[in-house]
């Protein structure tokens, strides 16, 4: 091996871990200030229709769901994806509860033991119409999931209309939300 090849190959991991440095001193920056919104993380998903998935139910919530499923819904349906061991899913579960009055969710447990998540929904009321487990993060890949709790509006026919990558709200969900929901009707 030449010495320019040698050169290179040494030269691209240094290069690669100082873009990766300067994004997350970016990121820690942002943070610091207040100026980061984790909201704002972009899906590739948004406008496109929803993958094809199949998902068990939680032990004593249901038979779980499929694409074909949400597609043949004919209203908006809220997808969240939560865990049992993640401190904003529990934060946002009031929220959620509330935003349930207006619309239905569907959930889905993400790499949790079904047994700890049907435990976390139950615990302090169930916002969810239908839920599911995707108990080794398959399904969440597909969709694009960076981390819980996210959530995707699918609009019926199943294209995915707008998504979030933080804990909901009653108020995200009225500036968020809503606006998107009117454009259905």
């Amino acid at each position: 091996m030449n010495a320019t090849k040698r050169g290179l190959i040494t030269a691209l991991p240094i290069l690669g871990a100082g873009v990766l440095g300067v994004g997350f001193w970016k990121i820690l920056s942002e943070m610091r200030t207040g100026q980061f919104d984790p909201r704002a993380v972009n899906n590739p998903h948004v406008g496109r229709p929803i993958p094809n998935f199949a998902m068990p139910g939680l032990p004593d919530l249901g038979d779980g769901f499929t694409d074909a499923e949400l597609r043949s819904q004919h209203r908006p349906i809220l997808v969240n994806f939560f865990a049992s061991w993640c401190i904003p899913c529990v934060q946002e579960m009031p929220g959620l509860r509330a935003i349930a009055r207006n619309m239905p969710i569907w959930g889905v447990a993400y790499e949790d033991k079904p047994e700890n998540a049907s435990a976390f929904v139950q615990r302090d009321g169930n916002p969810y119409a239908r839920v599911a487990s995707d108990r080794h993060g398959r399904v969440a890949i597909d969709w694009g999931v960076t981390g819980v709790p996210e959530s995707f509006l699918v609009a019926p026919g199943g294209r995915i209309i707008w998504h979030g990558s933080a804990a909901l709200d009653p108020q995200i969900y009225e500036a968020e939300i809503t606006p998107r929901l009117a454009t259905l009707r």
